[in-house]
């Protein structure tokens, strides 16, 4: 592998523990008077149309939510689900127990950092608030830009704002929206992580036959990069 400058990471599934949707979100499915196995379902017919900000801001993109599972809330009830499904977000996420220690680690060892994430509105509201965030450089969220993996331009820009060649990234993730092989295509060196609690973990678009380096931890990514011969 060559030296890099900076290490990007995918947010869900790879900073976080597998995501799994908790109890949490009935509550958003009985507010909005919807079955709750129907909100799931259009909920994951429609990640990438929402996690793309087609729809506007949170509120507007559950209302849409709605006419796709036929139900019409109030204005009320659908104020009070946005911030019902950001609580059971938020729930749902955990940081892996490393990953502070890791993008610590990283930045000791001279290289920027940063997140690149598809994701819907909830995760830019919350994500200023988690123990990660003063180890982020840059904040690369696709309902802001537009994009979804495996979309150049999502790497481009995080590299671009980090000021370093796309070929000086390592990208480190667990492999949904083909994620890995669009970090490869932008000219970045990809590594899938394999954690064990992956097994159930809910993702889009997953990779299928990755063949290139994988690690089972963000700790064997500091030991990697830290492996690597240092640059002149």
């Amino acid at each position: 592998m060559p030296t890099y400058q900076a290490v990007l990471f995918d947010f869900f599934g790879t900073l976080t523990r597998g995501v799994q949707r908790s109890a949490a979100h009935q509550t958003t499915a009985d507010l909005l008077g919807c079955p709750a196995d129907t909100l799931a379902a259009v909920l994951d017919r429609t990640f990438y149309q929402r996690a793309s900000g087609e729809h506007g801001n949170a509120e507007a993109t559950l209302r849409w939510v709605c006419v796709q599972a036929g139900v019409h809330p109030s204005d009320t009830a659908v104020r009070a689900a946005v911030a019902a499904r950001h609580r059971a977000v938020r729930a749902d996420t955990r940081l892996r127990r490393d990953a502070v220690s890791a993008l610590a680690g990283l930045r000791r060892l001279g290289l920027r950092t940063g997140v690149i994430s598809d994701c819907t509105h909830e995760l830019p509201a919350f994500l200023p608030q988690l123990a990660v965030a003063p180890l982020l450089d840059v904040r690369i969220f696709s309902v802001q830009l537009g994009r979804c993996k495996p979309d150049a331009a999502l790497y481009l820009t995080a590299a671009q704002r980090l000021d370093v060649r796309p070929e000086d990234c390592l990208y480190v993730g667990d492999g949904g929206s083909r994620e890995l092989t669009g970090a490869q295509r932008a000219g970045m060196t990809a590594v899938r992580l394999t954690a064990p609690d992956l097994a159930g973990h809910l993702v889009f678009d997953a990779e299928e036959g990755w063949d290139g380096p994988v690690v089972e931890s963000l700790s064997e990514v500091v030991e990697l990069v830290d492996a690597l011969p240092a640059t002149c």
